[in-house]
């Protein structure tokens, strides 16, 4: 495979929407230069849904989204990029378009409109005979609610959600023109088990596209791919791969298409899972890296404790695996019912197998797949390995399965597609947005890409994840937030010093729970966790979080069915912290506690995915300590005034103290990403550096080929201990760190740690 062209050294994550347009993304171009960074990285662009703040409801492929600054807004923003020598990476979302209202999507409007024989009809992935050759649109409040429907204007109107009408039937009662539309409006619930049309996971205002189809490749590729021709986009971050009918084939049209330009996919691998090697891409945007630097820096000493914890709150012993596919079986069973009741009309009947055998059946294979999607013929293996799992544990399901298996393994064929399509959203929803939020044992792991059963790693693991990623995907992007992430990087770091300190926290979760009971016990232990980990945090964005994070869970309460009194005294929790004085003293003095270990951790976690193999991202305002929880908390407003004057500040030659006005991560981050950009030949290899002494297990230090990085870990044991001997083996000669200036000297004995990282928890050296 040949190189990509146009490789970022670093790249900065922007959320574009209304509230921050393109011409002010124009406006921090040269902050985001004088950072270090080579390339700005941009959420979606084009058209989408009014009022959408994240883009990834594209309406209209053609368009610059107005809303977010337009075709006038974009120019200017590639523009000032290009002033101050910057690029464009821009997300782009092949796989569904928004059709939340129908008017504003010119291909849904006219496939409503006209069809079967409508111009689009191929763009969507519908069953049009499931449906009666109609497309079932789950918008209604009850099937009673067909009687609220009004003719206005020659569309069909529900309440604020308008519809258009076939030609020629505009006539008669409300009643009488639905009934000959090309679509039918049916009762929310039904999106469970009736709908006809592929979706984004189960949004049902997010319809599949069928980009598989060349003629749908080029019309909703063809205003991007011009700008990449123009030189206004130089590389591509493609949204949720696995949603499409054929990955392999999407990247290798789009990377002849693009020329080559440098390009990454938003895929999430399980622990020790590979990307296909024959995928024209760089590699992913970097959650296999969050989860390989998070896990260095955890101590896999606190699990025994944690676990005992947990299983006290919880009344037994969680047993992961078993929740997770608990957890998916209830996505197959409710929310996904749809897709796998299209997978059985999909293969049809199986001799001597009934159509609830097959449901049962394929249900439990999906709740068993161990990774996100197969590839067929790439990933078999993972196909063949859930089909032996079920044969084990259904022994009743054992002739439906072996009937699928050899039906599921044809790769190319539409059954097997539609299982790697729907085995994708099943893992999403019944792991990231159930399980995640059901087991708290130690959230700090519950992240995209992460898993909690893995409590921690070794350094060793951590040198041999860097030197296959240097291997395999040099140029795969690395991150440590995103807008996805569950919990930012400074969140995670602070409550990492959690598995230092088991006991202390324990005797507090203990306290907490008897002076403020919840029948939910481990959702409390949740909250609790979450409101230490992102402390001070205001009461609103607190109460916010809470309430999703409780019907995420659905343990308690749900999405759909809220438990208004279970609410409330969730809502009390939250309340108690900022009200209770003995409550709010508690998370205070175990914040002032453990702030300073977690400053560290944060440190050492952003040196060492900025310096690890890979294109580090930075997301949008992490450069100082950013508390958030998730979506839509980890979006607010970045106050870039501060960070300008900061930045100058540390280009006058302070170095800062670790404190909380988060300077030494602007030192970290600037210092690191301006090594990067102007000496790219210093990060070109990776050999870990040896460490010696009594606290040699504190130390993650590697050489790039021309940097040392030196981060610390485990601090909190570290101020117990001391660092001793402890030294890092650093080849003979005089050393500078890139981070505070200080020229060192290594001999025989090596560099001594407590010297080197006096100052900072974390080192970048180069000779000189």
């Amino acid at each position: 495979m040949s190189e990509p062209k146009g490789v970022p050294a670093a790249t900065y994550r922007l959320q574009v929407h209304a509230g921050f347009r393109l011409q002010d993304a124009a406006e921090i171009a040269d902050y985001l230069a004088d950072l270090g960074v080579t390339h700005a990285y941009s959420s979606p662009l084009l058209r989408s849904a009014e009022g959408s703040n994240h883009g990834y409801d594209t309406v209209d492929h053609t368009h610059i989204d107005e809303a977010r600054g337009g075709r006038e807004g974009f120019d200017r923003f590639v523009a000032a990029l290009h002033e101050h020598g910057l690029g464009l990476v821009l997300d782009l979302v092949p796989n569904h378009m928004g059709v939340a209202d129908a008017a504003a999507a010119p291909w849904w409007w006219a496939v409503l409109q006209h069809g079967q024989e409508s111009a689009h009809a191929a763009a969507f992935d519908i069953d049009w005979q499931f449906g009666g050759g109609k497309v079932r649109i789950p918008v209604l409040g009850s099937a009673d609610d067909v009687a609220e429907l009004k003719v206005v204007d020659g569309e069909l109107h529900y309440y604020e959600n308008r519809f258009p009408l076939a030609p020629g039937t505009d006539s008669g009662t409300p009643q009488e023109v639905h009934a000959r539309q090309h679509y039918e409006l049916v009762d929310w619930r039904r999106a469970d088990s009736d709908l006809n049309y592929r979706r984004f996971f189960a949004i049902n205002t997010l319809a599949g596209l069928r980009v598989e189809d060349p003629e749908i490749f080029d019309a909703t590729h063809a205003l991007v791919l011009q700008l990449v021709r123009d030189g206004a986009v130089d590389g591509l971050r493609i949204d949720h791969p696995d949603g499409l009918a054929d990955p392999k084939g999407y990247l290798a049209r789009l990377a002849e298409a693009s020329d080559n330009r440098w390009t990454v996919v938003e895929k999430i691998l399980e622990p020790g899972e590979d990307l296909p090697g024959s995928w024209r891409t760089a590699g992913t945007t970097g959650y296999d890296a969050l989860a390989e630097v998070d896990e260095v820096l955890i101590d896999p000493a606190g699990e025994p404790a944690l676990t005992a914890l947990d299983t006290e709150l919880a009344g037994r012993q969680v047993d992961y695996a078993e929740l997770v596919r608990m957890s998916k079986r209830e996505v197959t069973d409710g929310m996904l019912g749809s897709e796998v009741a299209r997978l059985v009309r999909v293969i049809g009947e199986l001799p001597g197998i009934d159509a609830a055998q097959q449901m049962e059946a394929l249900a439990e294979l999906l709740a068993t797949f161990p990774v996100y999607r197969s590839y067929l013929p790439d990933g078999r293996e993972h196909l063949d390995a859930t089909v032996s799992a079920v044969r084990d544990r259904r022994p009743d399901l054992v002739a439906a399965v072996d009937a699928l298996h050899p039906v599921l393994a044809q790769a190319g064929s539409e059954a097997a597609t539609r299982f790697e399509q729907t085995s994708g959203p099943v893992m999403a929803k019944g792991v990231e947005d159930s399980a995640y939020y059901r087991w708290s044992r130690f959230v700090a792991l519950n992240e995209v890409g992460g898993d909690p059963d893995r409590f921690g790693s070794t350094v060793e693991e951590f040198h041999a994840a860097q030197q296959r990623r240097a291997e395999r995907y040099p140029a795969s992007m690395t991150t440590l937030s995103t807008h996805d992430t569950k919990r930012s990087e400074d969140v995670r770091a602070r409550l990492a010093v959690l598995a230092e300190i088991p006991t202390e926290w324990t005797r507090l979760v203990r306290w907490l729970m008897n002076r403020h009971p919840l029948a939910d016990r481990p959702l409390a232990h949740l909250v609790w966790q979450n409101l230490l980990g992102a402390w001070p945090l205001s009461r609103e964005r607190a109460h916010a979080y809470v309430e999703k994070a409780a019907r995420e869970a659905g343990t308690s309460t749900t999405w759909t069915e809220p438990d208004e009194a279970f609410e409330g005294q969730l809502h009390g929790l939250v309340d108690a912290a900022f009200d209770d004085p003995a409550t709010h003293a508690e998370i205070q003095e175990l914040v002032d506690r453990i702030a300073a270990f977690g400053w560290s951790n944060s440190l050492a976690q952003k040196l060492l995915q900025l310096t690890m193999p890979g294109v580090p991202d930075v997301y949008q305002g992490t450069e100082l300590w950013d508390f958030s929880l998730v979506d839509p908390d980890n979006r607010r407003p970045v106050d870039y005034a501060s960070r300008r004057k900061l930045l100058a500040s540390l280009d006058g030659g302070e170095v800062p103290a670790v404190d909380e006005s988060g300077a030494a991560k602007l030192l970290v981050v600037s210092r690191v990403l301006r090594a990067r950009r102007d000496n790219p030949e210093w990060f070109a290899g990776y050999e870990p550096v040896a460490v010696t002494g009594s606290a040699a297990d504190h130390v993650v230090a590697f050489d790039r080929g021309g940097v040392v990085a030196v981060a610390t870990r485990l601090p909190a044991g570290l101020a117990r201990e001391g660092w001793g001997d402890t030294a890092l083996q650093l080849p003979n000669g005089a050393w500078r760190d890139l981070l505070t200036g200080e020229r060192i000297v290594s001999d025989v004995a090596g560099v001594a740690a407590d010297r080197l990282l006096a100052q900072l928890p974390v080192a970048l050296l180069v000779r000189d």
